[in-house]
C-alpha cells in the first residue's frame, strides 16, 4: 500500500473520530430526554470533552513521545474504544461524564499524532497537502456525520449512532495495525517553553480573541440542536445542521482564498465583524421566520469557520521560530473556548432561555471583535 493510501486511512478514521465529537451537539436534546437530564446538563458533556482535550492532551503526548508513532495512535484508539463502549452499554449522566472525558484525550493524542505522521508519510514538499487531507476528514465529520447522526438517531436511539462509529473505529484499527508504518516519535517541547511564548503581549491577546471567537462559537453550536427544536419541526432539523456544515468547509476555503488575496489581517478582522453581524441578525430575525433562521445561520457558518485557518497563520507569524507551538497553544485555547462556551450556555438555558444563547454568542464575538481592532492596530503600527 503506497504512503498516499495510508494517509487516507489516517483521514477516514480522523472523520469517525470527528463524528463521536461533534455529533453530541446534533442529538443533545434526545440525550436529556433519553437519560432524564434536563438540555443544559447535557451540555456539560461538550464541556468536560473540551476540557479532556485540552489539559489531558498535551499530558498523555509528553508521557508517551519516546513511543512510536503507530503506538501512540493505537492507544488513542484503545481510549476512544473504551469511551465508546461506556457510552453505548451506560445510560448513567456520572458514566457519560467520564466516558466523554476519556473521548476527549483520545481524540486529542489521535489527531495531533495523525496530523503528525500525515506530514512524515507524505512526499518531500507535500507534507501540508497531507497534513490538510487529515483535517479534512475531521472537519468533514461537521458536514456529513452530525447530520447523519441526528438522522439515525431520529429513527433509532442516539446509541445507535455510537455503535456504528464503534465498528467502524475497530475496522480502522486494524487497517491501522497492518498498514501503518512504525515511525519513532519526537522528543516533546517541554511545557515550560511552551508557555515562555505568553510572555509576549502579541501572543496574548491574538490567543484572546482564539478564546472569545470559540467560546461564541460554542454557545450556540453546542445547543443548536435544542434551539432549531424550539423555531422548526424535527424533519427539517437534520437538513438545516447538513447546511450549517457545508457553510462551515465552504468557510474554511474561503478563508485561505481571502487571506491569500487581500491579506490575514483583513481576513481575520472581517470574519470578526461579519460573526457580530450574524449573530445580532439571528438574534433579531428569529421570531419571523424559519428562512430567516437558516439564511443567518449558514453566513454565520460560513464565517466563523474563515477564522480558524487565518488565525493559526496568523499566530505562527508571531513566532515563525516556534511554530508547532503556537500551534498546539491555539489547540488548547480552541477546546477551552469549546468548554467554556458550553458551561456558559448551559447555565444561560437553565436561568433564561434557549434562545438566550443566540445573544450571548454575538456579545462573545463582540468582545473579540474589540480586542481584534485593538490588535491589527498596534500591528499596523509595529
Amino acid at each position: 500500500m503506497t504512503n498516499t493510501w495510508k494517509i487516507y486511512i489516517l483521514a477516514l478514521t480522523s472523520f469517525l473520530i470527528g463524528t463521536s465529537q461533534f455529533v453530541i451537539s446534533g442529538i443533545l436534546d434526545q440525550i436529556a430526554v433519553s437519560v432524564g437530564i434536563s438540555v443544559a446538563s447535557a451540555g456539560q458533556l461538550i464541556t468536560v470533552f473540551a476540557l479532556g482535550n485540552a489539559i489531558g492532551t498535551p499530558i498523555l503526548i509528553a508521557a508517551t513521545a519516546k513511543s512510536n508513532q503507530r503506538k501512540q495512535l493505537l492507544l488513542a484508539l484503545s481510549l476512544i474504544m473504551l469511551s465508546l463502549l461506556m457510552t453505548v452499554l451506560y445510560s448513567s449522566y456520572a458514566l457519560l461524564i467520564i466516558a466523554r472525558i476519556i473521548m476527549g484525550v483520545g481524540t486529542g493524542v489521535f489527531v495531533v499524532t495523525a496530523y503528525n505522521l500525515s506530514s512524515k508519510l507524505a512526499k518531500p514538499g507535500k507534507e501540508i497537502g497531507a497534513m490538510a487531507n487529515v483535517a479534512m476528514g475531521y472537519s468533514a465529520s461537521l458536514v456529513l456525520g452530525v447530520p447523519i447522526g441526528r438522522v439515525i438517531a431520529s429513527a433509532y436511539n442516539w446509541q445507535t449512532i455510537f455503535w456504528i462509529i464503534g465498528l467502524l473505529t475497530i475496522v480502522a484499527t486494524i487497517l491501522i495495525i497492518k498498514f501503518v508504518p512504525s515511525v519513532k516519535g519526537e522528543e516533546i517541547i517541554p511545557l515550560r517553553k511552551q508557555l515562555s511564548l505568553l510572555k509576549d503581549s502579541r501572543i496574548v491577546i491574538a490567543l484572546s480573541i482564539t478564546l472569545f471567537t470559540f467560546l461564541g462559537y460554542s454557545v450556540l453550536n453546542s445547543y443548536i440542536a435544542p434551539f432549531l427544536g424550539s423555531v422548526t419541526d424535527e424533519k427539517y432539523i437534520s437538513a438545516i445542521l447538513l447546511a450549517v456544515g457545508i457553510a462551515s468547509l465552504v468557510g474554511s476555503k474561503l478563508g485561505g482564498f481571502t487571506a491569500d488575496h487581500y491579506g490575514k489581517d483583513k481576513t481575520l478582522l472581517s470574519s470578526l465583524i461579519l460573526q457580530t453581524v450574524a449573530l445580532f441578525g439571528l438574534f433579531l430575525l428569529m421570531d419571523y421566520s424559519i428562512t430567516f433562521i437558516v439564511i443567518m445561520l449558514v453566513f454565520w457558518s460560513v464565517v466563523v469557520w474563515m477564522f480558524g485557518p487565518t488565525q493559526n497563520y496568523n499566530l505562527i507569524s508571531l513566532a515563525p521560530q516556534a511554530a508547532s507551538i503556537m500551534l498546539s497553544l491555539n489547540s488548547s485555547v480552541v477546546q477551552i473556548g469549546f468548554a467554556l462556551g458550553s458551561g456558559l450556555g448551559g447555565i444561560i438555558v437553565n436561568l433564561i432561555s434557549i434562545h438566550s444563547i443566540v445573544w450571548i454568542a454575538a456579545i462573545s464575538v463582540c468582545i473579540s471583535t474589540i480586542i481584534g481592532l485593538f490588535f491589527f492596530k498596534q500591528q499596523a503600527k509595529a
